[in-house]
């Protein structure tokens, strides 16, 4: 799109330095009209992200790994017969890392094309022209894309397997915390606050073992030229198919990615990006649902999130203590399920074989969909890290509870006795309700269930029968404890391939 006029090209400044904020780049600049102004922030990278995940998506970072494939793809060449001359390889080298944004945002002004302004800025740093021979900007522009997709999947990679032994460590810490556990946020039977953490822990497990597959099988597009048929590298080395592709084997091996695509187009298929989004909200789901259970207990004051030192919860309200961390996570979530709802709108919408109408999009969702991700798992971290959990809260609502948790004992015990399943059914529903009914009624102070069934003589238990039952069902939360030491078994096989997942600490979250 042309913008001509002053009005015209401040509103070009402003686009470009918007531009740069989406990726993490913070700083004044100067319009056309030498004004200072003010960029806008990208809250994501600049808030909540860790520095590694910044750096893999920051514009000078993204500058330096274009210029380390194009560096690759010489000494590629030049091992294949291609002349390029040793001292042109050392002298891009050398000037690799001097990155100035301004310079290149200025040749871009002029050529329109963000690569031709990137070849330019190199060659006339370098002192020469032997950079992207044989290539077309896709050649380098998705290559460089999906490195920066593949290298922030592995961090995410190394902290999922630190949360996972974060869940594994409290999960077996807290096996032996009795709690009521709710279905329909209604209390429902004894577990464990363990068991509980387990059960949100499998998911993220499971979730992890889809990202290990996604890193595992990921494909490059590798050097396929201008359509994908690899027609100007094949120029190149005067028709040689084993030379060409031995070329791009060189090229993909640089970029340490584990497949190639042998047919793809213009582009990567970007059902691909779509396929790497839905594994973060994925793996984002395990996480979101125990952060908002913990904000259910915080409201029941048996759990929190923990509280630090000079923390406020409300201006106004000096006692409030609020789950603002696992409100975050909560955040991140619908974050991602929104970046996902994006990546979808781009998966089978391509023209032939291919056309550039997604570059907005994916400029905005890559890089913030792992940015949310990344702020998520660190907050995850910090929560496990801090959470406390108190006994004697838990324990008053366990006996409030307890006669109605231990419902579908007292219906197993009828009906060993021979009492029909139904018959017991109804009876022991009637007596519950009214025994609920009383309590929120204030005609009853303490839970007196046991006493109405002791007196229903359609169960046929006697008030002795039904105390022993209740004392014997305090402890019991079934398989829980067999199940939270298989969860931990298994995180602890999983995290011999990662030896520094015990060991690893969140960084400070505002």
């Amino acid at each position: 799109m042309l913008i001509l006029g002053r009005e015209g090209q401040r509103v070009q400044s402003f686009i470009v330095d918007y531009a740069r904020s989406i990726v993490g780049l913070h700083r004044p600049f100067l319009g056309s009209s030498g004004a200072m102004s003010s960029s806008v922030p990208n809250v994501l990278a600049e808030r909540y992200a860790s520095p590694a995940m910044r750096q893999i998506w920051s514009p000078e970072g993204k500058v330096v790994l274009e210029r380390e494939l194009w560096i690759a793809v010489m000494k590629a060449q030049q091992d294949l017969g291609i002349e390029v001359p040793a001292e042109a390889i050392a002298a891009y080298e050398k000037v690799k890392d001097t990155v100035d944004l301004d310079s290149i945002m200025k040749r871009e002004r002029v050529t329109r094309h963000d690569v031709k302004a990137r070849i330019e800025e190199f060659c006339d740093l370098a002192g020469c022209e032997h950079i992207h021979k044989g290539m077309t900007s896709r050649d380098l522009t998705e290559n460089v894309e999906q490195l920066q997709v593949f290298r922030a999947l592995q961090v995410i990679e190394r902290k999922s397997a630190a949360t996972l032994a974060a869940l594994a460590r409290r999960a077996d810490e807290f096996a032996e915390i009795i709690i009521t556990a709710r279905t329909h946020n209604v209390a429902a039977q004894l577990t464990t606050f363990g068991k509980r953490i387990a059960m949100f822990g499998e998911e993220f497990f499971s979730s992890f073992e889809q990202l290990r597959h996604i890193l595992a099988t990921y494909p490059a597009r590798g050097l396929k030229g201008a359509v994908g048929t690899q027609l100007d590298q094949l120029s190149l080395v005067e028709g040689d198919a084993g030379r060409a592709s031995s070329l791009e084997e060189k090229v993909v091996h640089h970029l340490g990615i584990p497949q190639t695509y042998s047919a793809v187009g213009q582009v990567y298929p970007r059902s691909l990006d779509g396929r790497v989004v839905s594994t973060l909200v994925e793996l984002a789901s395990g996480p979101s649902s125990f952060a908002k259970t913990l904000r259910l207990m915080a409201g029941h004051e048996t759990a929190s999130e923990g509280f630090a030192k000079g923390q406020v919860g409300s201006s106004a309200m000096p006692h409030k203590m609020n789950s603002r961390s696992c409100e975050r996570i909560n955040g991140f979530h619908t974050i991602l399920k929104g970046y996902q709802t994006m990546a979808a709108g781009l998966s089978g919408d391509q023209w032939n074989e291919g056309d550039v109408s997604c570059s907005v999009v994916r400029r905005v969702m890559l890089p913030d969909a792992f940015f949310a991700m990344d702020g998520l798992l660190e907050t995850f971290l910090t929560v496990l890290g801090q959470m406390e959990v108190y006994p004697a809260v838990i324990e008053r609502e366990n006996e409030h509870y307890l006669p109605f948790l231990l419902s579908t004992t007292f219906l197993m015990e009828a009906v060993k006795s021979g009492v029909g399943r139904e018959v017991a059914h109804e009876a022991i529903k009637e007596n519950a309700v009214a025994a609920v009914k009383a309590l929120r009624s204030g005609e009853q102070v303490e839970n007196d269930f046991v006493e109405r069934l002791a007196k229903d003589e359609r169960i046929g238990m006697s008030r002795e029968d039904l105390n022993s039952i209740l004392e014997a069902g305090r402890s019991r939360t079934g398989a829980a404890k067999a199940q939270i030491d298989g969860f931990v078994a298994n995180v602890k096989k999983l995290c011999e391939a990662y030896p520094d997942a015990e060991a690893y600490e969140p960084g400070a979250i505002l």
